[in-house]
């Protein structure tokens, strides 16, 4: 018995490298299509990454600015990262909101998963929420600046409807956060040193 999706279903061919970047790589495939004709797909290979909606005691959310060279522009986002090669989920997000913004957090919840471009990339985000913060000392990488602010969730909503807030990943936590806040989806939390 044939799975549903089958009939819309490419199988790779072949599959050529285009480019290998310090993190990224570019591949085209040539698939068969399900009319038996054949295409070529070019797209970025990413690792994965994570992004982090830490919850201050006061209802607040950590944000932080960051300029993005490809948008031309200084950007509104949550806490996020690339996984290192082999690198835990958790872990990551855990590595991620230190080094970016200082601070470290009693609690962690997994949220869900969030494809931003799937029609060039097979990058996925892990969304993790974080609870319990502390502030502590930021370890930025090299050539990363970035301010690091609590803001209100409703204001950011304001940001998102008048253009302000466009990244797509933070846009994805926002309705996380919404959905959490008003009680229609709920979060399986854990304590830091059992997670």
């Amino acid at each position: 018995m044939s799975a549903p999706d089958d009939h819309l279903r490419e199988e790779r061919l072949q599959r050529e490298p285009l480019l290998q970047g310090h993190f990224l790589k570019v591949v085209r495939d040539t698939v068969r299509l399900p009319d038996g004709r054949q295409a070529t797909r070019e797209f970025v290979l990413h690792p994965g990454a994570v992004m982090v909606v830490a919850l201050a005691d006061d209802g607040r959310v950590l944000m932080e600015r960051q300029y993005r060279h490809p948008m031309g522009q200084v950007m509104l986002e949550f806490p996020a990262g690339k996984r290192d090669a082999g690198e835990d989920s958790l872990a990551c997000a855990r590595r991620e909101l230190q080094e970016e913004t200082g601070y470290t957090a009693r609690e962690w919840a997994f949220a869900g998963r969030h494809a931003p471009t799937i029609a060039y990339s097979d990058e996925v985000i892990d969304i993790w929420f974080a609870r319990g913060l502390q502030a502590g000392e930021r370890r930025l990488d090299p050539g990363e600046f970035l301010d690091v602010f609590l803001a209100d969730p409703a204001e950011l909503m304001a940001d998102c409807r008048n253009g302000r807030l466009i990244d797509g990943k933070t846009i994805t936590g926002l309705l996380w956060l919404q959905q959490v806040m008003n009680g229609s989806w709920f979060l399986e939390w854990r304590d830091n040193s059992a997670a």
